[in-house]
């Protein structure tokens, strides 16, 4: 038998900075969505939070917004950002259209037929095949980074759910509760392949609450 101590790995999931979105409609996986100045900012202070650390591997969803978000990390450690589907945004039946509370799709009552049930949900990519794709995607980044630390940049809702997932809890959720905030850091240590903690940072929280609407930024 092996007293081998097994490989520490961590692997840094970040949901991107603020998007420019005038026009506030929840953009999911449209193109041509890109980063705000502020955002730009939020993903250098991210950046900023793992200088000295062991970063081997970027990678990030090929959503603009997320490849904005992995350019500095990807300077900082002078390393190219890899792309992996399995990161991107999670499908969404309400992608394009304004879901404000009042004056958006939600008080439309054609629309209410989408919204009958919460639990799978109707509205748009299944709970359990976001995290399932996130874990495969979580699980490839930390092979890359054996030994080291890697960052994967995605988006407020696959993140959540890949975390939840990961802590064995249930994947329906109030959304109003997710504990993700802009340029935020969810980070998963492992020994071996096994995750052994969960750790969550926001180093951009300076720059999220100069942005009035950041916190509600739609399409995460």
């Amino acid at each position: 038998m092996s007293d081998e101590e097994p490989t520490k790995t961590t692997v840094h999931v970040l949901r991107h900075g603020e998007v420019f979105n005038p026009s506030k409609i929840l953009y999911g996986r449209l193109p041509d969505f890109h980063l705000s100045e502020l955002g730009r900012q939020m993903a250098v202070a991210a950046s900023d939070s793992l200088a000295g650390r062991d970063v081997t591997h970027v990678v990030a969803s090929p959503l603009e917004r997320a490849q904005e978000t992995a350019e500095p990390f990807a300077a900082q450690f002078k390393l190219e950002t890899a792309t992996d589907v399995r990161l991107i945004e999670s499908a969404n039946f309400f992608e394009g259209k304004r879901v404000a509370v009042g004056d958006g799709a939600f008080g439309n009552p054609r629309n209410w037929w989408v919204l009958r049930d919460p639990i799978t949900p109707s509205w748009g990519e299944p709970y359990l095949v976001i995290a399932q794709r996130m874990f495969a995607a979580l699980q490839a980044a930390r092979v890359a980074a054996e030994g080291h630390e890697a960052v994967c940049v995605s988006h407020q809702l696959p993140i959540w759910t890949l975390r939840r997932y990961v802590e064995k809890k249930r994947l329906w959720h109030d959304p109003r509760k997710r504990q993700c905030g802009l340029a935020s850091l969810t980070s998963f240590r492992f020994e071996g392949a096994k995750i052994v903690g969960v750790d969550y940072s926001e180093p951009a929280a300076a720059l999220v609450a100069m942005s009035p609407g950041a916190r509600t930024a739609k399409g995460a």
